[in-house]
């Protein structure tokens, strides 16, 4: 069984996946949970605490996904893909650092910056997902133009309650 601290991640990631960082409470989670909101604070003494950790949380699941399917032998570009598409496929909700990434200016410093870093490291590693012959600004653009369009293809598949926009964005991004 997971922790309640889990168990409380759990509960905010939905929560924020559906309706953003001011969509969740200490006192909702609490009752979510069926326990009493003192126990919310044991585990994160501010909205603040557990937003960053679950931001974290997030990002090192995310990246422990797509590394997998890399050691799999999928090509980088493809797994890369692939965990935004399971991302959606697992919740039908956008991406948690996508959404927050839209309230950037409503969010607490730390929280803002926690976001910043999960998508500077989405750019980062599809920086590195194409070929090292390109030059590095091409390389960038091309990254900045897969995000892009994996964001706003989750974006539109929750939007239009159908994956099949995602899920060309997907398929067009796989290796012939």
């Amino acid at each position: 069984m997971n922790s309640t601290r889990e168990r409380l991640l759990d509960a905010a990631e939905m929560r924020m996946r559906t309706g953003g960082y001011h969509a969740v409470s200490f006192r909702d989670l609490a009752d979510d949970l069926g326990i009493k909101s003192a126990s919310v604070h044991y585990h994160f003494r501010q909205k603040e605490d557990l937003s960053v950790a679950l931001v974290e949380r997030y990002a090192k699941r995310f990246f422990d996904q797509t590394d997998a399917m890399v050691e799999n032998g999928l090509p980088k570009l493809e797994a890369f893909a692939n965990a935004y598409r399971n991302a959606y496929a697992s919740h039908q909700t956008t991406c948690l650092c996508g959404l927050l990434g839209a309230e950037t200016r409503g969010l607490p410093r730390r929280v803002a910056d926690a976001v910043r870093a999960f998508l500077d490291r989405n750019l980062d590693w599809l920086v590195e997902a194409f070929p090292h012959d390109m030059p590095d600004e091409a390389r960038r653009q091309a990254a900045v133009q897969v995000l892009a369009s994996l964001q706003g293809g989750m974006m539109l598949a929750v939007s239009q309650e159908d994956s099949w926009m995602l899920d060309a964005i997907v398929d067009g991004l796989r290796s012939d």
